[in-house]
């Protein structure tokens, strides 16, 4: 019987030898390879995420009560986002019973002429004319939906309110918004490495509520942000710019994403 026998050391060097070259020729020819797809996905990642949080911003801006939006600080904006909006019956309908509403004096109630994407709540607040900001914050041209009555010959709803509300006069065509009691206010912020949303109430105080991490992630791995808002930008007066601007980064890869949002203060 033949014995067994182990390797030479000749066979033991070709090998490692071989191995070697395998080695680095993998390292030469693959690893660029590899890396290069490592950085491909993680700019994709970080492309992706920016992509989100920029327009998850534009579109709480886009719908906006006019004139809402306030520039807290450069890391952080506030505004008012609102649901649903339509026109208000402007003078009575002397054929019919009618609910109208009268600048002049408070109300309970006024007829709705145009349809609405979603009918209010109870509880959800109707805004009118906002012409500045603070109005809406502090509540001179909003009122509490009491209730929603349905359609008629005459209307496409009628909203009773909480209490009667003497409402400013507001845009030429008899315009209002709805704002969901749920979300009286919107944040957002750049805390740390972060993003954040926070919902909070109208009377809300937005320095706490800007240094707070208590809201919804809206992106990680911020290495950066700021914002600019002009609420005035162009002839008429009715068309503010909101500049967004974020930077994110990870692992040594960095991506800057600058989007403008033309905002509609025409109450």
């Amino acid at each position: 019987m033949r014995n067994s026998r182990g390797f030479t050391l000749v066979e033991l060097i070709m090998v490692m030898v071989i191995t070697g070259i395998i080695a680095a020729t993998l390292t030469i020819f693959l690893k660029p390879a590899i890396d290069s797809y490592v950085d491909t996905k993680r700019r994709s990642d970080l492309t992706e995420l920016a992509d989100i949080a920029v327009r998850r911003m534009a579109t709480d801006v886009r719908r906006a009560v006019p004139n809402s939006i306030v520039l807290q600080s450069p890391t952080c904006f506030r505004l008012v986002p609102t649901t649903t909006g339509g026109r208000y019956r402007m003078a009575p309908d002397t054929t019919t019973a009618s609910s109208w509403l009268d600048p002049t004096e408070a109300t309970t109630s006024f007829d709705v002429l145009s349809p609405m994407s979603a009918v209010p709540a109870a509880g959800d607040w109707v805004v009118i004319g906002n012409q500045a900001a603070a109005d809406v914050y502090a509540g001179s041209n909003r009122a509490a939906i009491d209730s929603v009555d349905g359609a008629s010959a005459v209307r496409r709803h009628r909203i009773v309110l909480t209490g009667a509300k003497q409402f400013p006069s507001g845009y030429e065509g008899g315009r209002f918004v709805v704002v969901a009691d749920a979300e009286q206010s919107v944040f957002y912020s750049c805390l740390g490495t972060a993003l954040y949303r926070t919902v909070a109430g109208f009377a809300a105080d937005p320095a706490t509520t800007c240094a707070s991490t208590a809201g919804a992630q809206v992106a990680s791995d911020v290495a950066a942000c700021s914002f600019v808002y002009d609420p005035n930008q162009g002839a008429t007066q009715q068309n503010g710019f909101l500049w967004l601007r974020l930077t994110l980064s990870r692992s040594g890869e960095s991506l800057n994403l600058v989007h403008g949002v033309h905002v509609d203060n025409a109450p």
